[in-house]
Formats: C-alpha cells, sequence, structure tokens
C-alpha cells in the first residue's frame, strides 16, 4: 500500500495561510539544509494531490518555471502526475493531471490501492483539514514558519481531533522547523 503524506507550510499558531488565503508570511529562501530534507521527503513520490483552488495557482506557476527553483524541482513538479480533488470541475484544465471528485476516502483508498509510489499532497486548507480529520493520512510533515499570523486557513479544522506521534522534529538555518507526525492508530 502506499504513503500518503501531507508537506505544508504552516505559522506557529497553526495556520496554513491568511484569512484570505495570503501566504506573505512564509519564510523567504529555503536553505540547502531544507532542500535536501525536502528532496529526500518526495524521493518515494510518483503522484502529487491537490485541492482544486491550489492547483488553480499551484499547476500553471509550476509549468512556468518559477523564479529562483532549480531545473530539477520544476521538471519533478511538472512532470508528476497530478491528481485533482474537485466537485465542479468535469474534467482537468491541466496537462499531467486528472480531476477525481465524489467521496473523498473512496478516491485516496483507491489512490493508495495502485500500484506505484508514494502520494503527496500540499493542500490547500479545505483539502487538507479534510484529509486529517478524517484520518486518511500516513504522514504529516508540517514545516513551522517563526510567524504567528493571529487568524487565516487553520491545518486542523475545528473539532478534528487526532492524535499524533511526533517521529522527528528538524529545525533548518532558514529559521523554519520541519514536525514529522504519523496518525496513532487505533
Amino acid at each position: 500500500m502506499r504513503t500518503f503524506k501531507l508537506q505544508v507550510q504552516i505559522s506557529v499558531d497553526g495556520y496554513m495561510a491568511g484569512p484570505d488565503g495570503e501566504m506573505d508570511w512564509v519564510a523567504g529562501s529555503w536553505t540547502d539544509d531544507l532542500s535536501t530534507y525536502v528532496d529526500e521527503l518526495t524521493r518515494t513520490v510518483d503522484c502529487i494531490v491537490l485541492g482544486r483552488r491550489l492547483a488553480e495557482g499551484f499547476i500553471p506557476t509550476w509549468a512556468a518555471g518559477p523564479e529562483g527553483e532549480d531545473k530539477e524541482s520544476i521538471d519533478w513538479m511538472n512532470d508528476t502526475p497530478k491528481v485533482v480533488i474537485s466537485d465542479s470541475l468535469a474534467e482537468s484544465p491541466w496537462e499531467n493531471a486528472v480531476v477525481a471528485g465524489g467521496d473523498l476516502a473512496e478516491t485516496v483508498h483507491r489512490l493508495k490501492a495502485q500500484p506505484g509510489g508514494d502520494i503527496i499532497t500540499y493542500g490547500g486548507a479545505m483539502l487538507a483539514a479534510e484529509l486529517i480529520g478524517k484520518g486518511l493520512l500516513d504522514e504529516l510533515h508540517l514545516f513551522v514558519n517563526p510567524v504567528a499570523i493571529g487568524s487565516g486557513l487553520p491545518v486542523f479544522a475545528a473539532g478534528a481531533r487526532r492524535r499524533l506521534r511526533l517521529v522527528s522534529a528538524r529545525p533548518f538555518e532558514c529559521g523554519i522547523t520541519a514536525l514529522h507526525f504519523e496518525p496513532e492508530r487505533s
């Protein structure tokens, strides 16, 4: 069975984005130690799952080759197949991406049962919160930025009580700390 991972940037007070989706609080340049960590995290990944709203910015941004990103990362982001979770899209407007709607748990179980490497999601906020709330993730990789923003889109939805086991905590030179959790299974 494939492992389903969440990788997300959060503020120290648990928000993935500001109230209007703003990400201006995210730490600037990543340092080499963090880049190496992310390379290792994604080495086994061969499928990216995105919420529709995130996909609308994420896929075109990587297709354009964002400034400051190395060619290897750009190629990996563009070449890795994507599944966009959406009940409003009938088909994908993007290359190398398919749309999956309907029951989220069924979609995730179907993806995990397929042959292949690991699966990663970067969110968006609503998708990440729903995946956490329904216990559909195997690993949570929270990249905690050294900033509190006070309000916004939380990574953990209200009422989504979930026990997690800390696997590792690693600070990086740029100020971000990666927290790797696994859900406790009953």
